[in-house]
């Protein structure tokens, strides 16, 4: 296997090598100026070009008027051998969002999102995405375990006019996934434009519990971006640090949704599909909800909660119970971004709040049934198997003060092997942390338990700053030495920006291909120099 400097063995069943200690982090980043100072490659003007807005409050404001649009499921067809295909295009369009304006959009099979995607773990899956936009996009599969061929990543481009058909088996929980583009430095263009769709896999353990399933009726998909119009109609970028940060929520590409329940429980699919805001979902009578599901899939058993934060990609799986005749609704509150916080970048959305989605329950309710107490056995990673440790500092537009290169690996993990991750957000902005292929667990949150809304498996996670995040995942399957996965913040400008590495999963003692530079270690954002690897 390659010594990589960065890479830090740790004392485990498999590996009595020496340990080394973690790089010690740099004081959290306090001012403007500090930003410079602490070479983020930013500009005290990033300020002056970003003035704070002010505070945007919907509440009760939103007249819930519209019906909340239900995604459709995708047209599955399935081969003899069992292999289920779904074909999806990526188009561009109008779509009319406020006083019929028709604004410029682009969605899969239809002008704004995409169908709701549903597979069965085990099954063989082969979609097919044609690129009928003027431009080069991709298709990413996020949250999904898969070959690195068919991620769908910045390493996967789809010219116009063109087809592309990966194939997986899907061999993971039950989770609510999804997929959009991953173009190199395009995604945030592509994503607030409407390429976005929801992915569920159903497996026999979720099968098997008394929870709502039909979906459109008491299984709902929730999908929210914000986004902010222009006099014409299109879509108006902000000039925030963070990203555009819009002042209306679409949700499944709704105004002012509402939902006529049925059912007295309720499942909310929440996906925070925007590409830069962080939202902290409530109910407006602050009444508890029972969350059975993160991002990668069940949780052990139901975390009630009064509310929940979502950052940028993530996902979270709630029931709510209705009353007959009841209209309660979903809002966001002003988000808690971290003690480290400071809004020294513009704004960053602390200070909003919104009405989202409201639940008109009918008069007589169908009883789904009680909401179980166990849902399901996680397996926990035991850091005792880790083969080592790795530390991912996040800054400015940095992940160990580098930015993204094509032709650059990051890390190189083996193939079937357990490591930590140490990921430590240095700057007091918003920032959170995706990486592909695999599904992580939180060994620790500043050193203590994660909190139970963390307790599950994850892809993405916000990253207080000043914050420790310890996480630990397993690569399993797929070794490939030719093409890479990705680690990013998921805060869309600044994953287009570089703020994003990339690593191989090799097979033990396999040499890495010529064609890459490899180069873990922290660093200036320089070609490649002595403590660099070449194979």
């Amino acid at each position: 296997m390659l010594h990589i400097p960065a890479f830090r063995p740790v004392r485990s069943r498999r590996s009595h090598t020496r340990t080394h200690r973690l790089r010690r982090p740099r004081a959290v980043l306090a001012t403007a100026s500090a930003l410079v100072a602490g070479g983020l490659g930013l500009t005290i003007g990033i300020t002056a070009c970003a003035p704070s807005s002010p505070a945007v409050d919907t509440v009760g404001a939103v007249d819930f008027e519209t019906p909340l649009a239900i995604p459709p499921l995708a047209e599955r067809t399935v081969d003899a051998d069992g292999t289920v295909h779904v074909d999806l295009t990526a188009e561009s369009g109008s779509t009319p969002f406020v006083d019929g304006t028709e604004t410029p959009t682009m969605g899969y099979n239809g002008s704004y999102l995409g169908p709701t995607i549903r597979v069965n773990r085990g099954e063989r899956f082969a979609p097919c995405m044609t690129n009928e936009l003027p431009e080069v996009t991709t298709l990413h599969w996020h949250g999904m375990h898969l070959p690195a061929t068919a991620d769908g990543g910045p390493h996967q481009p789809v010219a116009p006019g063109e087809d592309w058909c990966p194939e997986w088996t899907i061999d993971q929980p039950a989770a609510t996934l999804w997929y959009h583009p991953h173009a190199h430095e395009t995604t945030e263009e592509q994503v607030t434009h409407g390429l976005a769709g929801m992915l569920q896999i159903e497996d026999d353990v979720e099968a098997a519990l008394p929870l709502p399933r039909d979906y459109g009726v008491d299984d709902v998909p929730v999908v929210i971006q914000d986004a902010r119009f222009s006099d014409e109609g299109e879509f108006q970028k902000t000039g925030d640090f963070v990203g555009t940060l819009g002042d209306t929520l679409l949700v499944n590409g709704t105004i002012g949704p509402y939902f006529e329940a049925t059912t007295d429980v309720v499942r909310l699919r929440i996906l925070n599909a925007s590409s830069a805001r962080v939202y902290d979902f409530a109910f407006d009578d602050n009444r508890e909800f029972a969350m059975i599901a993160s991002g990668g899939g069940l949780l052990e058993k139901p975390a009630q909660l009064d509310h929940i934060r979502l950052s940028p990609a993530e996902r979270a799986e709630i029931l709510v119970k209705l009353e007959p005749g009841e209209s309660v609704t979903l809002r966001s509150n002003p988000p808690n971004l971290g003690e480290g916080f400071q809004a020294i970048t513009g704004s960053a959305g602390h200070e909003d709040r919104f009405d989202v989605l409201q639940l008109r329950a009918a008069s007589e309710l169908d009883h789904v049934g009680e909401i179980p107490d166990a849902l399901t056995t996680i397996e926990s990673l035991d850091p005792a198997d880790a083969v080592g440790e790795r530390s991912f500092t996040l800054n400015g537009h940095s992940i160990n003060d580098k930015q993204m290169k094509m032709e650059r690996i990051d890390a190189v993990a083996t193939v079937d092997t357990t490591e930590i991750w140490h990921v430590l957000n240095e700057m007091p902005a918003p920032h959170n942390f995706h990486v592909h292929d695999v599904q992580f667990q939180v060994l620790s949150v500043d050193g203590m338990p994660p909190p139970p809304e963390l307790s599950g498996w994850k892809d993405t996670i916000y990253l207080e700053p000043d914050v420790q995040y310890r996480i630990i995942m397993e690569f399993a399957d797929y070794a490939d030495g030719d093409n890479p996965y990705m680690y990013h913040c998921h805060l869309l400008r600044h994953e287009d920006a570089g703020m994003m590495g990339q690593f191989l999963v090799v097979e033990p003692g396999s040499d890495v291909p010529s064609r890459w530079t490899v180069d873990e270690t922290p660093g200036d954002d320089d070609e490649a120099g002595p403590g660099d690897h070449q194979h």
